[in-house]
């Protein structure tokens, strides 16, 4: 399979030598280079691709990025100009959500000095998107190794959650561990609520003690390669009551019908479906977002399981699973798997146990 910079250029330049496309922001440049960088740009051409980076940088690039040409440049303007008349451009693509309208301006205003047009519209993004949103076996791989460390990661934190320990306390110990696994950092910032917190569904670990009979939910995720993971599992200390079992079997019902579920050809909402139905009849009002997200690059991608997306699910895409119960005052529940859409179905890439465990 070609490489990602290679399939982007095929998708929105072809063969055309007059076409050139601009990237500019992190978070792409990262996913197409291999090498992460604060500043700079990459320049695709029908037969370079150019990834224009200052002093700062261009070391560290030239030993680690991949299937680029580094340029450094003294001032970005100038070399911009200099690549455009030297491959006779005549329009250039621009990142259209990610770029801010002044860097908009400014490139505009180059590319006309060099006789080219400035494409500003979504086309590189749709070009992109579509890119991403299909996951190769490589970046399927990547994901599965963060999620490996985020499993151990379970496992280990099982053991801490004992009775006057904090959330905060509980979420240090998740993150410490992911670093000493390996982990590049956290895909995000750990959520741990106990008790009466756990019906807000992102809410921010603080120095509320667990206890005895609390439903413990926590979400978490490791970074590895620039590839992310994202578990949510709930567990109880001590003891539950019949209310706290029942809301616990629900979500856990309405997560394995998803799994049983979720097929290619499917639309996304209709898959949000299949658990909004088994966990709306007994409990109303309490599964406020979405069933789930896209997962890779980004903790939070393309495509979505919710009331409205009705993206077609196509093999290779990994999107989240987890529904949740949040009974305000009480406790919440959510159970989160991470799903790989297969040629016939759909399997979990996340292997920690989602029974009910009592600590």
């Amino acid at each position: 399979m070609s490489n990602p910079i290679e399939r982007l250029t095929n998708s929105v330049i072809g063969g055309d030598s007059k076409k050139a496309a601009l990237i500019v922001s992190e978070t792409n440049l990262y996913y197409l280079t291999a090498f992460p960088s604060t500043d700079g740009a990459l320049l695709l051409t029908s037969e370079q691709a150019y990834y224009l980076l200052d002093f700062r940088y261009t070391e560290a690039a030239r030993a680690k990025a991949q299937n680029v040409e580094v340029v450094e440049f003294t001032s970005l303007n100038e070399t911009y100009k200099t690549l455009l008349k030297k491959h006779g451009i005549t329009e250039v693509y621009m990142e259209y959500a990610a770029l801010p309208y002044g860097h908009a301006k400014r490139f505009e205003q180059l590319s006309e000095e060099c006789g080219a047009k400035a494409i500003l519209n979504t086309t590189l993004d749709d070009a992109i998107r579509k890119q991403r949103i299909v996951k190769s076996d490589e970046e399927v791989k990547r994901i599965c190794d963060a999620q490996a460390i985020t499993d151990a990661t379970f496992e280990h934190i099982l053991p801490y959650i004992k009775e006057g320990v904090t959330e905060r306390e509980i979420a240090l110990e998740i993150e410490f561990f992911m670093r000493k696994e390996g982990a590049d950092g956290n895909a995000f910032n750990p959520i741990v609520v106990t008790g009466a917190n756990g019906s807000q569904c992102h809410g921010i670990p603080g120095n509320t003690q667990i206890k005895k009979g609390d439903l413990i939910t926590m979400d978490t995720g490791a970074m590895l390669a620039g590839y992310h993971s994202d578990m949510t599992r709930t567990v109880a200390l001590g003891y539950v009551n019949d209310e706290q079992r029942a809301i616990y079997n629900t979500v856990l019902k309405a997560q394995l019908a998803v799994i049983d579920g979720a097929r290619p050809g499917m639309r996304c909402c209709d898959v949000d479906k299949i658990a909004r139905d088994i966990i709306e009849t007994p409990y109303p009002n309490t599964f406020g977002h979405g069933l789930g997200h896209g997962v890779g690059f980004e903790i939070h991608e393309w495509p979505r399981f919710n009331k409205t997306d009705e993206t077609i699910c196509e093999p290779g895409m990994v999107i989240t699973d987890e529904p949740g119960i949040y009974i305000p005052g009480k406790c919440g529940v959510r159970i989160e798997d991470m799903l790989l859409i297969t040629d016939d179905g759909c399997r979990s890439l996340t292997h920690s146990p989602k029974e009910l465990i009592i600590l």
